[in-house]
């Protein structure tokens, strides 16, 4: 009898229906709950997560500085970051300005009864929000932050920025020494991000159980009850992702010679890993070994997608524009079109300028919302919905990663079209 494998993507979406399950079920027990989710779901998805950012930074670091030491001349290297810069800053701009215009447009925040609404404690955001807006975490901050005091202490805290300086600046310093002395390193380089990528796999073994226990927590703890007042907005933000992601990034794929569609279903595995996880960590190691698979070389995915996980959040910008209008006509503000010009030029900046910090998006509005006096305490009311919406948005910042690693490639004439097609056949 023929032994049935079952893939991983659908491994991970059975668990994601499971999980929604038992969650369901647990919502109403409260005693049983708690202890269910403090003693077993809690700890499985915490294991995942902690796996997850165990590889992370080994692979950005060896896979990075392989790549620089390929590129070698500091000059192409400079022309490199300069394209990449200026894409993700093009792309997150046109996902803000969708965001406000499909809130504006659909106005989810109309008529909604806020004493419907469920309130959740944000008070952890507000120190991190604090920093903010005090300038600690302000866009000229953010860049003299790129430059770790002490590389070993940033590895330690997967400060991700200032790893991703440092390995460019070595690869540099790599790449400029004679081919006998550095081979030995670049060697070593080649077998511990190889290792890495075998350690992935592993950790994606995994992968089931950590979407089973962290979907389970969500809703044992909010239930679906949550989710009615706020349908409009959840509705929302998904159909804006959907035109984006098909949409603009289609419009852009297709400039260049690429298919949207083809994209997505070589990343089909990613996506619904990151779709249940809420975490684009996870995913990471895995985009840049398909995007180089599919034609796109090792200098040039090693660099974009660890810089575009601070750089280019299209989910979150989108997602944190609807919101921003949507806390606004949930208190009956009408915004003049200064304010949302102020907006979209507050977002922008402020998006870049906390690249890294935890609960990402929460803490970009907190910081945000001041500047066209939207009160901050609507946040409150949208957090028990954020890990619906996170889902979402996470795997737009997937695809939107994936997609700037081939733009980029292409850009550069380095996109081995020949390698791409061989590739598209594997998928039929």
């Amino acid at each position: 009898m023929k032994k049935v494998k079952i893939s991983l993507a659908w491994q991970i979406l059975i668990a994601l229906v499971l999980g929604v399950i038992v969650g369901a079920i647990l919502h109403d027990q409260t005693e049983l709950r708690d202890h269910v989710v403090t003693n077993f779901l809690k700890p499985a998805g915490q294991i995942f997560i902690s796996l997850i950012k165990m590889i992370v930074v080994p692979i950005v670091i060896s896979t990075l500085i392989l790549g620089i030491a390929g590129v070698g001349d500091s000059k192409k290297l400079g022309t490199l970051g300069l394209k990449t810069i200026i894409y993700f800053e093009v792309i997150t701009t046109v996902a803000i300005i969708l965001g406000i215009f499909l809130a504006n447009t659909f106005q989810p925040g109309i008529g909604v009864d806020m004493s419907l609404l469920h309130k959740v404690d944000i008070s952890q955001y507000q120190h991190t929000t604090e920093q903010v807006q005090s300038g600690s975490h302000s866009f000229v901050q953010t860049l003299l932050s790129l430059i770790p005091s002490n590389i070993f202490s940033a590895m330690a805290n997967a400060q991700m920025l200032p790893i991703i300086f440092f390995s460019v600046i070595f690869g540099v310093g790599l790449s400029s020494l004679p081919v006998d002395t550095k081979q030995p390193l670049l060697d070593i380089m080649k077998s511990v991000s190889e290792a890495m990528f075998k350690v992935t796999h592993i950790v994606m073994m995994y992968a089931p159980v950590g979407v089973f226990a962290l979907i389970g927590v969500t809703v044992a703890s909010f239930g679906f009850s949550s989710l009615i007042p706020l349908a409009k907005l959840v509705a929302l933000v998904y159909a804006a992702i959907l035109i984006f992601g098909l949409g603009i990034l289609g419009l852009v794929a297709k400039f260049c010679n690429l298919n949207i569609f083809t994209i997505i279903k070589i990343l089909k595995d990613e996506l619904i890993l990151a779709f249940s996880t809420a975490s684009s960590e996870t995913v990471l190691p895995r985009i840049m070994q398909k995007m180089e698979a599919y034609g796109a070389p090792k200098a040039i995915s090693s660099f974009v997608v660890p810089t575009g996980y601070s750089f280019n959040l299209d989910g979150s910008t989108l997602y944190q524009s609807i919101a921003a209008i949507f806390i606004a006509q949930l208190y009956g503000i009408d915004l003049s079109l200064t304010q949302e010009i102020v907006l979209v030029l507050t977002l922008m900046v402020t998006s870049k300028g906390i690249a890294g910090v935890p609960g990402v998006s929460f803490v970009v509005l907190l910081a945000t919302l001041g500047s066209v006096g939207i009160p901050l305490e609507g946040l409150a009311f949208i957090a028990g919905v954020d890990r619906i919406l996170d889902m979402a948005r996470t795997a737009l910042n997937v695809i939107g990663n994936a997609l700037a690693v081939l733009v980029i490639s292409k850009w550069e004439k380095q996109f081995d079209v020949e390698k791409a097609k061989e590739y598209e056949l594997t998928l039929k």
